[in-house]
């Protein structure tokens, strides 16, 4: 009788659950939960860069998405169910007790934002990356080296020392700080001790400055030298890390109750959701996976030959067994991209909620129905305009920093600019130029892979933007004059978060075989145009000069 396994993907927006077939990859059952706080803005302050997610939205998500996914799946299949496995976004680590719990799931602390997951956009710690990138070049160890030599505040420490610095209360009430993706498994198989949570090489590696060189993670008195508020905290944290084709547990009596599954079911260490993404995708050695949606996670592997690992400026970290073990896990990628279109949609939208929400003309029903149509259309209706001006009709040049930088050069004191508006620059016109500037900041990055003497063999593209926008992803292949694959799956993520699960339950004897039996397989390609291509690349000069500009000004 076939088995089933389950993926389970946590996105910035949402959290979603695939039942798959572990025979041949097969959905049989899919849910998605919006976090409901999440959704009401609950705890962020996007001026101010602070973004965090209560755990109850987590928690909330996980039981309903898997309920529901199993109500659409046949009569049998919770008894078949194998395994599980989680990916997550990340950098997302938040402070917790000795027993493993959030701090804001503990009296006193429920609607703290400084208790609370901390999610990867969260860029309230520039100043204490800045001062963990200032120890890592002068200390005897450069410790950054295997994350692209460059600290960000996206990352697991600066978020940590910005947050016991801000909050003494969360400070002294924090034995030790655990990601996201970590988290989740530990809750999955009733963890009780943090000390017995097992840690995701995948998170420890590009996020912590965790590396089997340096035997773990930096020692005490690197941390002291940081901050003294740091001292001990190493002590509570981990050294060992697991790559997620290994099993933390099984579920618990508590959780088989709530799903209805069995205490024999697997729960495979968690990971990162562009690393587990890239493996639903069916990655390949050399191969660019971008998995794109509100922000993109470039990830590339390469084999290990055993001779000395060549270490790659201005990534988002090199690690062993971080996408498929036993081989380089490399990753890049753009702190902004359908965040990008996000952002110009909402500005457009303003009038909307401002004008057509106060018109006296409307009642409140029809008044809501008319934003809502309208706000939906914008998007699609500024594609279709934007298709037909040709490019560089327009001079508009935009940078894609709206949300800082992440590669090449990790800079989140960056900002978004636009460049060359004139009293013709209509939205579809500024649109397309945005379309461009995400496609030259992934062109950076490829730019930057081959410059330090990695190949780019070729592109897979992942994810909501990919299987959704035509115009962007041709656009894509014309700048960065290369053919692109779009995976067929819309679940790379869950899908690959599937294979982990597969394998972590003796299904498989690794995740390669796995991706093999289970993957989708590609359903489009997209092909440069010569003509386009050449023009892009006069545009693409003019975005670095832009760039260079942009940089001298906002980021020091």
């Amino acid at each position: 009788m076939n088995k089933y396994v389950i993926g389970v993907d946590y996105g910035t927006d949402s959290v979603r659950s695939v039942i798959v077939d572990a025979q041949d990859g097969r959905e049989v059952g899919s849910s998605v939960f919006y976090y409901p706080r999440w959704r009401a803005g609950a705890y962020c302050h996007p001026s101010s860069n602070q973004f965090r997610q209560h755990p109850l939205d987590y928690v909330e998500g996980l039981e309903q998405s898997i309920l529901r996914a199993l109500a659409q799946a046949p009569a049998d299949t919770a008894g078949r169910v194998a395994g599980i496995s989680v990916d997550t976004t990340g950098s997302t680590p938040v402070a917790v007790d000795r027993s493993g719990t959030p701090l804001s799931l503990l009296p006193g602390f429920e609607e703290e934002p400084d208790a609370m997951f901390i999610l990867w956009k969260d860029h309230t710690a520039i100043k204490e990356a800045a001062e963990i990138n200032a120890l890592c070049a002068k200390w005897p160890v450069d410790y950054a080296r295997y994350e692209g030599g460059i600290y960000s505040s996206e990352w697991f420490w600066a978020k940590i020392l910005r947050t016991i610095r801000a909050n003494e209360r969360v400070r002294r009430a924090a034995y030790s700080w655990v990601e996201h993706c970590d988290w989740i498994p530990f809750l999955l198989t009733g963890g009780t001790d943090v000390h017995e949570m097992k840690r995701s090489r995948c998170a420890a590696g590009h996020k912590a400055l965790w590396h089997e060189a340096f035997g773990g993670l930096p020692p005490n008195d690197f941390f002291i030298a940081l901050d003294p508020l740091l001292d001990g905290l190493v002590d509570r944290l981990y050294q060992k890390t697991h790559t997620s084709d290994l099993p933390a547990g099984r579920l618990s009596e508590e959780w088989a109750k709530r799903l209805g599954l069995s205490t024999d079911v697997v729960v495979s260490v968690g990971a990162f959701d562009a690393h587990m993404g890239a493996v639903g995708g069916q990655i390949e050695p050399y191969h660019l996976s971008k998995v794109m949606g509100t922000s993109t996670c470039d990830m590339l592997i390469a084999p290990m030959d055993g001779s000395e690992e060549k270490l790659v400026r201005g990534i988002c970290g090199q690690v062993d067994g971080s996408v498929i073990p036993g081989m380089l896990g490399l990753e890049a990628g753009q702190s902004a991209f359908g965040d990008v279109f996000a952002w110009f949609k909402n500005l457009l939208a303003w009038t909307l909620n401002e004008v057509v929400g106060q018109s006296r003309l409307l009642d409140d029903k029809l008044k809501q129905e008319l934003i809502e149509e309208a706000s939906a259309r914008i998007i699609p209706e500024l594609t279709a305009a934007a298709e037909q001006i040709p490019p560089g009709e327009t001079g508009i040049v935009a940078l894609d920093w709206l949300n800082g930088r992440r590669t090449p050069d990790a800079n989140q004191a960056l900002k978004g600019a636009i460049f060359g508006l004139n009293l013709g620059s209509d939205a579809p016109r500024v649109f397309r130029a945005l379309v461009e500037a995400t496609c030259f900041g992934a062109r950076k990055i490829v730019d930057r892979f081959q410059e330090e003497g990695v190949p780019i063999k070729g592109v897979i593209g992942l994810g909501g933007v990919a299987k959704k926008s035509p115009f962007v992803m041709q656009t894509m292949a014309d700048v960065l004059n290369r053919p692109i694959k779009i995976a067929r799956s819309e679940q790379t993520c869950a899908l690959g978060a599937a294979m982990f699960a597969a394998t972590a339950a003796g299904i498989y004897d690794n995740v390669s075989d796995a991706m093999a039996r289970m993957g989708s397989g590609f359903d489009a390609e997209y092909h440069p145009s010569p003509e386009q291509a050449a023009i892009y690349e006069k545009i693409y000069q003019e975005y670095n000069e832009a760039g260079r500009l942009a940089e001298s000004f906002f980021g020091k």
